[in-house]
Formats: structure tokens, sequence, C-alpha cells
């Protein structure tokens, strides 16, 4: 059986077959996502042995402290334990189900719509190949004589002539510094690195010996809570480190309004900027270290961001962004030095930033475009990117029109008691047993939980209120007080979703009425945000042919649950594509492809921005999608039927 197999889990009682699934898949993830309800109250972790089942068929593991000898003997493995090696046949006993007798308590969920490997990602866009717009190139240089006495500079430009076909090339100065040294260091073997401008090529470096071979850019996402980076081997065309932190701007505003007012304080802006250039220099301190490659093998950097964090990372005025007719410095910006800005690399390498449309639709978005093939695309398509602020483009490759609106750190773990991001030991998957209000959850990677992300937060909401916990107005119901549900010791309501006993720090992992205010206020702006841009282009959601998600949590987000709270309407969950960080994938491209980069200008010019900010439609619909899932249930017919249930 090979690892790309994929196989069928049958689980008993209720004859459930749940096909496609993953060769090594966890099973008891398998179950949780696919809305088959197994016990599970430490996340997977094989700390509370409650996830016993009986198994036939291929599988490895299942064994673990918490599984008595006898049990063990008699068949029973833990489904947190278990990898799915091919087609099984899972019986869950009582005492591991929850509640009924049946394995199936809910409808079965859709899937996650199409989560797309790193190779579907990589295919996403047609018509490229490996063209960096810097490249290195070797050059095997004749020493001087009394009959060929011309300067070194000349010589490097006659070499590069003779030996690559690159002519007229221009010089960047501080290259001529040290080239007499430099020429002579190797008995005149160079590597000249050379960078395609819009008036030719251009030397930005000149080294001793043969480095052609090690060559590499480093690509970043600017994002408001979080920065992430990657290394990437030109010469390869792959990723060869990546890495990623939260944006040390946090501790002067989660969100870009804040930031820019903090910006206009005297200092503000020198200590906006250090604070993202620090948060830079350590995810490239990262990546470098992780591939055990030299700073100065790299030749070129790509970032995109929304366009106030591309204007503070460059030390650029933001100050006209938030005031109308929002305004922002420059939607075209140069390529900067990254040593001028401080960032630790050599002197030669260049920081290019994605073009932005808009004050609020920023080079993300334009790199998101990119990365996920809209701009070829034939289809009327849907692009969202979730995160702090949420942005929405519609069209495809003839027409694009986007919008933005603020959705606050919610969905990336912000604001919310306790939320993170989604890596190993958050909370992703959250089932409730509507009987007795137990929760049972899953954590990334099977670790003890740590906390909660976006799409964990997203799962327990959805549960909750399926299991008449939770109000539709955001607030719990007292008649479900018990274990689960309880006050705290300022008097607000908050439901735990797993006990200290289970958790790494010792603590209960609860969510509270706040939290759930804060994931009330940021889908109802995306939605909002969704439904104004559609309308504005005269358009429905029946006529969208496909949803593209970007976004970090995406990966783990499942499609009924977005529209349980009323992030998303009700719709065919193959409609749903999930391409995580849109934003990378576009700077990858632009790293890799001088073509792309030019596909990504055009991509800038043609965009047509709607602005929200003094948008009444906007305010009207936001203010009507402060409800789960929302106060006009027309997009919502399956959580109609179900709340008319609950009365």
């Amino acid at each position: 059986m090979t690892e790309t197999s994929l196989h069928t889990v049958i689980f008993q009682p209720g004859d459930i077959a749940c096909e496609g699934i993953e060769h090594g898949a966890n099973l008891l993830r398998v179950a949780l996502l696919e809305g088959v309800h197994i016990n599970a109250s430490c996340g997977g972790t094989g700390a509370c042995g409650k996830c016993r089942v009986a198994i036939e068929g291929n599988f490895e593991g299942g064994k673990s402290a918490k599984l008595p000898d006898e049990d063990y003997r008699a068949g029973l493995r833990l489904a947190c334990r278990v990898r799915v090696m091919g087609d099984l046949t899972v019986t869950i006993p009582e005492e591991s189900r929850m509640g009924d007798s049946a394995a199936l308590t809910h409808e079965r969920r859709p899937g996650p719509g199409r989560v797309l490997t790193p190779q579907d990602l990589d295919n996403l866009v047609s018509g490229w190949s490996v063209n960096p717009v810097v490249k290195k190139y070797a050059l095997e240089l004749d020493a001087p004589d009394q009959a060929n006495n011309i300067n070194d500079l000349d010589r490097v430009k006659l070499g590069l002539k003779a030996q690559h076909g690159i002519e007229n090339a221009s010089v960047d100065f501080h290259v001529i510094r040290d080239l007499p040294g430099t020429m002579r260091m190797q008995d005149w073997l160079v590597t000249v690195t050379v960078v395609e401008t819009s008036r030719g090529p251009k030397v930005i470096q000149v080294t001793p010996d043969d480095l052609t071979g090690k060559d590499y850019s480093i690509v970043l996402d600017i994002g408001t809570t979080s920065i992430y980076a990657q290394l990437l081997d030109l010469n390869q065309g792959e990723t060869a480190a990546q890495a990623s932190e939260y944006n040390g701007q946090i501790s002067f505003g989660e969100d870009v309004i804040t930031r820019i007012v903090y910006s206009q304080k005297v200092g503000g802006r020198k200590k906006l900027q250090q604070a993202v250039v620090d948060t830079v220099g350590a995810v490239v301190d990262q990546v470098l270290e992780k591939a055990g490659v030299d700073r100065c093998q790299v030749s070129h950097m790509v970032a995109a961001g929304n366009t106030t964090m591309t204007h503070l990372l460059l030390g650029v005025n933001p100050k006209y962004i938030r005031i109308a007719p929002y305004v922002p410095a420059a939607a075209f910006l140069p390529p900067v030095r990254a040593t001028s800005l401080g960032i630790d690399l050599c002197d030669h390498v260049h920081l290019y930033t994605f073009p932005c449309v808009s004050s609020y639709v920023g080079g993300d978005i334009v790199s998101g475009i990119i990365g996920s093939g809209v701009f070829q695309t034939d289809k009327i398509t849907l692009y969202v990117d979730i995160g702090t602020n949420g942005e929405a483009v519609v069209g495809n490759r003839e027409w694009l029109v986007a919008t933005s609106c603020s959705a606050g750190p919610a969905f990336e773990g912000g604001g919310i008691k306790h939320g993170m991001r989604a890596t190993r030991g958050a909370i992703e998957a959250v089932q409730i047993e509507p009987s007795t209000g137990e929760p049972h959850i899953l954590t990334i990677g099977g670790k003890k939980p740590i906390g909660i992300c976006g799409s964990g937060i997203i799962d327990a909401v959805a549960e909750l209120v399926e299991a008449g916990i939770l109000g539709q107005n955001g607030k719990f119901k007292e008649a479900a007080a018990g274990e689960w549900l309880r006050k705290n010791e300022d008097g607000q309501w908050e439901y735990v979703l797993t006990s200290g006993q289970y958790t790494a720090g010792g603590q209960d992992i609860v969510i509270t009425e706040p939290d759930i205010d804060n994931l009330m206020r940021a889908k109802g702006a995306i939605f909002a945000g969704i439904t104004t841009l559609l309308a504005s282009v005269g358009m429905d959601m029946d006529v969208v042919e496909q949803v593209i998600i970007a976004g970090g949590f995406g990966k783990y987000l499942q499609v009924d649950r977005a529209a349980a709270i009323g992030l998303f309407p009700e719709m065919e969950p193959e409609k749903f594509t999930f391409v995580g960080n849109g934003s990378l994938l576009g700077a990858r491209l632009v790293s890799f492809s001088k073509d792309m980069l030019a596909e990504a200008e055009q991509v800038a010019r043609m965009m047509t921005n709607i602005e929200l900010s003094d948008n009444q439609s906007f305010m009207d619909e936001y203010m009507a999608a402060l409800f789960f899932p929302h106060t006009d249930m027309k997009y919502f017919p399956r959580m109609e039927k179900m709340l008319r249930k609950l009365g």
C-alpha cells in the first residue's frame, strides 16, 4: 500500500462509511472531522483513555498507559493513537460513545472543501517556470596584462556579455568599492549577481569563487497579527525552510487603525517600524539557521502585506490611510535595500513589496490573487482572506472587484481568553454532547491542549449553538448551567472546553461570553463585507462558481461549522478551496519568476476597490449579521430547521 493511497473507514454502530481517508491519518481526527462522535476529553493525547474502539483492518498504534492490558488483549485500542494504514471497520463501544447508542448524533458534516497539498499549490498557476528576477552568474576572466589592461569593471561587463549574453548592464556603486580585491581573490573566478530592472540588467554584487549553486531568496507575509517567512532555493525551485512569529507591533495595538493612530505620536512611526523589522529579523534568522544557509547567499526579498503594514515596514507615513478619502502614500513602492531598513542581510539584497490597490486592499491580496490563480480563471470566483483584516475579491481573469473590512484578531486567536495561532497543541475541533453538554476536543498534533485556534473557536461556538447551550444572541443559557457551563470569579459565564488535568498548563481552557462577542463581530464583518461586495456588482452568492479561502486557519475549518455561525452562507462544500497563506503563495511565485512579477503589477492595476468605511449598506448588513447565524435565515436553511427543533 503506498502512502498516497486513500482508504475507507466504516464506523459501527450506524454503518457510517467515511471515504477518501489519507494513508496514515489519525483515527480520532477522522472520526471527529467526519462527525462521528467518540469521547475524547484530553484533545487526543492519550491521557484520558476514553476513546476506546475495536478495529478490524490494517492500522498501526493504539496503545497507551491509559489502556489496561486486559482491554488491549481484548482487541481495544485508543482511537487517538491509531494511524489508518488501510480500509478499517471501527466499532465504538457504548462507554466510548457520546450520548445515545448511535455512533453518529449529528448529520454527517460536509468536508472542508478542497484542502490543497503542497504539490497542488504549486500547480494552481500555469505557464510559469523558475526564472527569478535576480540571478547569479559565474565568470571565469583573464587576468590583465600589458596587452589587455582594461579596468576591472569593464572586464566584468565584457565577461557578462561574452559568457552569458547580458549586455549594457548598469552597476550598483557599492559593488565597485571592493571590486579590485574581489576579482583577484580566486584568480579571476567571480560570481556576479544581476537583477532585472525596468531600465535593464543591473549588477548588485560581485563575490569571489563560483557561488551559483547557492542562490536563495526570502519571502515574507507581513500580517497584522503574525509574520511568516520562507527561504526559497532559487536553483531547485523549492522551499528550504519556513518560520513564523507574532508581529511585534501587537503591543502597540491589535488592528491597523490603532497602529496608524500610534504612528502619529512623537517617535511612534519609528517604534512601529522597529517592531516589525525586529520580527522580520527573527524569522529571517530562523529560516537561515534551519537550512544552514549563510545570509550572504540570499539574493532577494519579497514581502506582501496590507497597505498599512507595508507602509510601516518601510517607514512611510500611513496617516491618510484612515482619513477620508482614504489615500495611501503610494500604490507602487520602489524596491529598497534591506540593510537600510535594519534587516541583517548583505548590502546587495533589495526588498520588493507587492503593490496595493487602495488603503485597505493591499499587496497581500494582490499576492493571493496571483498565488491562487484567480487571475487566470474564467470562473466567477470569490476570494476571501480571513485574518485581522478581512478582504474579499470577486471576479475572474477579465475583471476583479475588491473590498476590505476590519474583522479583528479573533480568527487568529487574538482577543480570545485562551486563543492562539493554529500550531501544535491548539484545540482545532470540538464536539459537544447535546444531552449532557460535555465537550470532546482534538488538538493539532495530538499534543496536550495549550489554547484554542480560530477554527476551534468557530467549531466550539457552532456546537454550543446547536447543543442549545448558547443562544443566537451570543449569550449562554442559564438553564444549561452545570459541570461545563459555569460562572467565573468575575460573575461572567464561561464554558469549559477541557479541565486542567489534561492541559499543558494545568489550567482549565474555557470560552467566555466576551470571546463569543469578539467572534460574532469578526464573522459579522466578513459576512457583511462579502454580501456588500457582491451587491455592488449586481450579484448574489448563487452566481459564485468557486470560493477560495485564504488565511492560516482555513486548513482546519469545516464548511458547515462556518455556516452554522454565519461566517459563510450554506453552500456546496465542493465549491470551497482552502489555499492557506495566499499572501505567501504569490510572494513565492514572484520570487521564482520575473514573469509573475509583471502579472502582479497588472493585477494591482486592474482591480477596482469598493470602500466600506462610510458605506451604509455595509453597516446595515453588519448589524443584521450580529446573530448566530444571521437575522435573515434565507442563506441558512439547515440551521433554520435545526434551530426550530431546539425551540
